[in-house]
């Protein structure tokens, strides 16, 4: 028996390599691996002993020979190819442990391109896919994860074609990502990220219950195993309606920084939104604003969930709780709710993965774009276009109304009144309609709304919002601009004695 062993990602290498030639195997191996096997007193042929070649080229050409191809890819239940094999002295190689080499290390790390080129493996995937075709007779190893229990099945005599299928999904997988991942880093080098091919790829972090309804199937897939290092299940299970919440409430709730801020969400829309003295202020704040919505909805918590305010969201039913942090006395306080949902990023306050793309499903493909991304400057460097200027609270008011309105369904219209989110319409097929729904779900939950600043995450196309916006008390406004009737705008805001701000940047979400 013979196994072929070349990696880059040498965790756990020597181990397995001890395991295989404890079972009786030959290790061939090249290279860097070679060297390390031999150091640690393991027995090893080197890949030229094999292929009666030197590597060549700077190791460019190292595997690529009949010697080892052939010793993958002859199919041992044919006895033409054994004959052939035997006729021109080709061993057959049973296991074939490979990784590759480390391209996304590499243009982490560097700009240049002569060395990333040079990081670009060919020998490596020739040999999964040839391991990976011929996987009635040959173990392919591609997962470092998976050497336990390769030797378990070995040691076992449970080496069956359905656990070597297993790995050889997994082995093209591991090629179809790495040929992703070249091409997309040449298409953004050359193509401005946008060539004739676009790959998404991404890993099953776990399976959601169903999907959005019980007869679909769902799976959350991460990239760069983002929620494997800031997503940990504490109580319950997330399904795939959570996760798209969860995302809603994530992108809003960490957009203020270290600031204490708790975000409410329900059905992918928020309800409720606050940033008050501490934590426990800005949930009761937050919730003021819509507690009929926030029923059954997602709380995201800037910050860690405390005892204090575990008590107090649990005063109602919330489906899902997102936090930075929680503690166990928190915890402890929703033990006997059986349908509570807890999860935790484990850290001080909510992050954000900052994908640089950004890409939604439509029937027959998918629409690719760059992110969107608020930009603090955007608020800081806000053209102030009336007489009147904001005040400093009503700055901060707009900067929360203006984050919020970006984050959520076009069209959409946010009040913020205190630091606090005191009416929202979001999703409307026009903004005038949006802003009335606002103002009327807050008069339907008595909320007084005079004083508070207004936000719009596209232009005012008309001044009838501006004139509805000053019979409801509002005393600033920032938006876009871009309007044609931009200066009506204006001289409606200065009439009433408002203070307007444009940003000049636009933020639709649909």
């Amino acid at each position: 028996m013979r196994a072929l062993i070349s990696v880059s990602d040498k965790t756990g290498i020597v181990e397995f390599a001890k395991e295989l030639v404890g079972l009786g195997f030959e290790v061939i191996s090249t290279g860097g691996t070679y060297k390390l096997l031999k150091e640690e007193g393991i027995k090893a042929l080197e890949i030229s002993e094999v292929t009666k070649f030197p590597e060549m080229f700077d190791g460019r050409v190292k595997t690529l020979n009949p010697m080892i191809h052939g010793g993958i890819l002859h199919r041992r239940d044919l006895p033409l190819h054994v004959k052939v094999a035997k006729e021109h002295g080709i061993e057959g190689i049973d296991v074939v442990c490979v990784n590759l080499y480390p391209f996304k290390e590499t243009i982490a790390k560097t700009d240049d391109f002569d060395e990333i080129i040079e990081n670009i493996d060919i020998g490596g995937p020739a040999m999964v896919r040839s391991a990976a075709k011929n996987f009635n007779d040959v173990m392919i190893v591609t997962d470092v994860l998976d050497y336990d229990r390769v030797i378990d099945v070995l040691k076992s005599g449970s080496n069956t074609l359905e656990f070597r299928r297993s790995l050889m999904i997994k082995a093209y997988e591991h090629t179809a990502a790495y040929d992703s991942m070249i091409a997309n880093y040449m298409n953004q080098r050359f193509n401005g990220g946008f060539g004739e091919k676009q790959f998404i790829v991404g890993t099953k972090a776990f399976d959601t219950r169903y999907g959005e309804n019980p007869h679909q199937k769902g799976a959350l897939y991460e990239f760069d195993y983002f929620f494997t290092n800031h997503f940990k299940t504490l109580k319950g299970e997330a399904s795939f309606n959570n996760m798209t919440d969860i995302n809603g409430a994530v992108k809003i709730a960490a957009s203020f920084g270290d600031a204490p801020a708790v975000c409410i969400i329900k059905h992918a829309n928020p309800c409720g939104f606050a940033i008050g003295e501490n934590l426990l202020d800005s949930y009761v704040k937050a919730l003021k604003c819509d507690p009929v919505s926030a029923y059954g909805g997602v709380v995201a918590i800037n910050g860690t969930l405390d005892k204090a305010l575990a008590e107090k969201i649990n005063e109602i039913f919330v489906e899902v709780i997102i936090a930075a942090n929680v503690d166990e006395e928190a915890l402890a306080v929703f033990e006997s709710k059986k349908r509570i949902k807890i999860f935790t990023q484990e850290s001080k306050y909510l992050v954000l993965s900052e994908d640089a793309y950004d890409f939604k499903h439509v029937d027959g493909g998918f629409v690719f774009q760059q992110s969107d991304v608020v930009r603090d400057e955007e608020i800081t460097q806000a053209k102030c276009l009336t007489t009147r200027q904001a005040s400093k609270q009503e700055m901060s008011d707009l900067e929360i109304a203006y984050k919020v309105a970006s984050l959520t369904k076009s069209n959409c219209v946010v009040y913020v009144k205190d630091s606090a989110m005191v009416a929202i319409g979001m999703g409307m097929t026009s903004r005038v309609d949006a802003a009335k729904a606002a103002l009327r779900k807050a008069e339907d939950m008595g909320i007084d709304v005079s004083g508070a600043a207004l936000a719009s995450e596209a232009f005012f196309p008309f001044r009838d919002s501006i004139d509805a916006a000053a019979v409801a008390g509002v005393k600033a406004i920032i938006e876009p601009g871009g309007s044609i009737r931009d200066d009506e705008v204006i001289a409606a805001a200065n009439a009433y004695g408002m203070a307007l701000y444009f940003t000049g940047v636009r933020h639709f979400l649909h």
